[in-house]
Formats: C-alpha cells, structure tokens, sequence
C-alpha cells in the first residue's frame, strides 16, 4: 500500500525566509524519480530548481505560480511505494534539497497518471458536494484575481495563455493595456441605487480628470532584494565618492600583447579585478566591514570581489571567492563562469552572498561616470567607466590616448579621504602604468 510523503519548502540558505513560485516542473499525477526538480522558485538572491527528495506518484501540489510561500510549508505531496512501470522509481528519499547537491542522474521521464479531482462547485455562494472532474483543473491564482477585479476586469472575457486555457498575470495585464490604447476603461459593474439615491437628485459633479495608464511592478525577488540593501546602504553608510581620470592605453596593450600568446584569453575585467586586489593589499582599510551593534570596524583577511552583472531578472552581483588568491587567467575563467551563470538564472544562494568588495564596470553600458551606491555591507566599491580615444597630455605632448574614468565611493566610517585617494591613486598608476603592479606580486 502506498504510504503519501509531505515535502516542504526547503530552507534554501542564507537567511532566506521565503520564495516564489515561477514555474511547476510537475503535476498532479507524475510519477517522479528521486531528486528530480518539481519546481522551479524564484528567492531574493536567485532562481533555484527545487528537487523531491522521493519518489513517487505526485497527489498534490500547494501554492499556484506567482505566489509566495514561506519556508517549511508544504510543496507538494508524493505517494511512494506506488505501483509504476518506472523502474527507476524508488519509494525510499536521498534528504537532498537542492539541484547539484543531490544524484548526477538526469530525471526519468515523467509518466502522466489519470486522476479524478474533486472540485466543489459554489452554488449561492456556498460550497455544494464536490462534482467528479476528469484531468487538470487549470486554477487561477488569488494575484491574477485581485489585479482584475481592482481594475474592473471580467476574467470570463478572457482567453488564457497558460496550460490549459489558464489565465495568467500577463493575460491581464495585456488587456488592461490593450483597453488603455483604445482610449477606454476595462468595464466595471454598475452600482445599484439605493433608494435614498433613487429619490434625492445628485448635484452634477465635474467630470473627472483622465488619469495615465498604470503598470504596477512588484518589489519582490531580485528586483526586491536590491531595493533593500541599495535603501539600507543609503540610509546606513555614510557614502563619499572620488573619482579620477587615467590614461589605459599600456593596460589595454599590455592586455593585447597577454592575449597574443595563444593562451587562454585574458579579460580586462580580469586586469581591473587583479589591479583592485592588489590596492586592497595596501589599504586593507577598504575591505572591511562595520559591526553597528559593536561599534567596531572589522578588517576582512580574505578578498571576495563581487562584480555587478546585469541578467534579465534584473542587476545581481556574484563574487569570486578568495579573488587575492587567483591570477588573471584564473580570474577570467572564474568571472565568465559566474557571468554564464547569471544570464541562465543558475546562481546559488553561495555564489551571491559573501562579497567583501566590489567592482563594477559600468562601461559596458556606454557611460563614463557614476557614483556607486555601496553593496552593503562592504564598505566601498570601485566603478569603471567606458574606455574611449581622448585628447591627453603624453610625455609632455598632445596625443590621443585611451582614457578611463574610475570613481571609488567608499565608507567614510572606515577611513578617511586620505586613504580612499591612496586607493584610487594606486589603482590608476596600475592603470596607466602596468609595471607598478608587477612590483607588488
């Protein structure tokens, strides 16, 4: 006889409390294999594809996609020791939480089992005997609901895109824009009079001013978890800023002539990461942290340099762990991996969290400057602007050189503006003169 299993929200690490609901992997029916993902959960530092520590028959699924649930409440539920034709179905569970932590096996192929639900059908407003339905009853989620009836918004009208005819969040959103472009409201339901309204005539108000089309964007997930800290860091740390001009011209050829070798290709954030290690040597004042409770600066022996990397889901800034250590080769390999991984949503809680420091090359979005909010808790960060040909004073001469704005903002807590020029000064010596760097390794 089968024996039904409860698995629950994992606790996903680094203080998470809670996660969203993205995209189910599995349905009510499946039979699954063990550590085979069953959903995929967006939480505050990444998306994660959470897998069944059993293997079974799926009999229920809890939360709708969307939705929020908090940590330790139930994901689904899984009937093992169910009879299956699947071989590889085993009743008994591996403990394991999370892709990559569990079995290297790839998943078997899921196996559709047909299930009778018993849905209630309200009649007057009360729950009547469930009514057999045969298949999946697509459900829409309580989000979807809200947001049409705030807006006036008859779900009936509507054709769903989700599975099975569902109606989803961008359904609704697409008719409310589509009923804006018309120059229209979506329909909303007449009030009936009263009979105090019937009898009194109403003094003819003056017709409302239009108001523009709204598109509310929900502060949660990635986009949530940056609006935190960036608000904590501005209302937290003291920030102060310096910046100035270098000349990169050596260090682009410097690159080139690395790159020509046939070895592995150097990147210039690579240069940038090697360059900022080796500053934070000197002034080990920038890689440290503040201890508010404590009232205490604490200075951090080892360098994890976070480096901002903007996705789809929004700006994320993983870290190279233990960047002191790496080389430049070592540091490119490292810095396309977590890029890669960025773009494809593959993060792990781990490889968001821990930074000690950060660069951030904002270049690549074709601007020269900018003022770094700090990624608290770190106590500074270093921006780089686009290199561009520009007029420079070289050797005593007008020329036309590859010329590079950096900007340091930093913690006035830890140190003052003495130390933070000294920072910045070294970097842009680096910068300008490679050679400078080859005297401290």
């Amino acid at each position: 006889m089968a024996q039904v299993l409860e698995f629950r929200l994992p606790d996903l690490g680094e203080g998470l409390t809670e996660a969203e609901i993205v995209r189910w992997l599995v349905e009510v029916g499946d039979v699954v294999v063990v550590d085979q993902p069953v959903v995929e959960v967006e939480t505050a530092k990444a998306m994660v594809d959470v897998p069944c520590p059993y293997a079974g028959v799926v009999t229920a699924r809890f939360g709708e996609e969307g939705s929020e649930l908090p940590v330790g409440s139930p994901l689904i539920t899984v009937a093992v020791g169910a009879p299956s034709s699947d071989s590889d179905a085993q009743s008994e569970g591996s403990g394991n939480v999370l892709v990559g932590y569990g079995t290297s096996e790839a998943p078997a192929r899921r196996r559709r089992v047909r299930r009778e639900q018993q849905v209630p059908v309200p009649v007057n407003g009360r729950s009547a005997p469930a009514e057999v339905v045969e298949g999946p009853v697509p459900v829409i989620s309580p989000l979807v609901r809200r947001l049409a009836r705030e807006n006036g918004l008859d779900l009936r009208e509507l054709t769903g895109s989700g599975p099975e005819g569902l109606i989803l969040r961008a359904d609704v959103e697409y008719a409310l824009r589509a009923a804006a472009s018309q120059g229209r409201q979506a329909p909303t339901p007449t009030p009936t009079p009263t009979p105090a309204q019937a009898v009194v005539p109403q003094t003819p108000a003056a017709a409302p001013a239009s108001t523009p089309a709204q598109t509310r964007v929900p502060l949660k997930g990635v986009r949530g978890a940056v609006a935190d800290k960036l608000s904590r860091s501005r209302t937290e740390i003291p920030d102060a800023t310096c910046w100035v001009d270098a000349d990169a011209t050596e260090l682009m050829r410097a690159r080139a002539a690395m790159n020509a070798t046939g070895g592995p290709k150097i990147s210039l954030l690579a240069l940038l990461a090697r360059i900022c290690t080796a500053a934070l040597a000197r002034f080990p004042e920038l890689n440290s942290t503040v201890d508010t409770v404590a009232r205490e600066i604490v200075r951090l022996d080892a360098v994890h340099l976070g480096f901002a990397a903007q996705t789809e889901r929004g700006l994320v800034v993983p870290v190279v762990k233990d960047a002191h250590a790496r080389d430049a080769e070592s540091l490119s390999a490292e810095f396309a991996r977590l890029t890669e991984a960025a773009r494809t949503g593959a993060l792990t809680p781990a490889e968001l969290t821990g930074g000690t420091f950060t660069l951030n090359n904002y270049g690549v979005f074709g601007v020269d400057g900018s003022t770094p909010i700090i990624n608290h808790p770190e106590a500074a960060m270093l921006g780089v602007g686009r290199i561009i040909p520009k007029p420079w004073v070289h050797e005593g001469e007008l020329a036309v050189r590859q010329v590079v704005q950096l900007s340091l903002t930093f913690d006035h807590r830890v140190c003052d503006g003495g130390t933070a020029g000294g920072f910045l000064r070294y970097v842009a010596d680096c910068v300008e003169q490679p050679a400078v760097l080859l005297r401290t390794l």
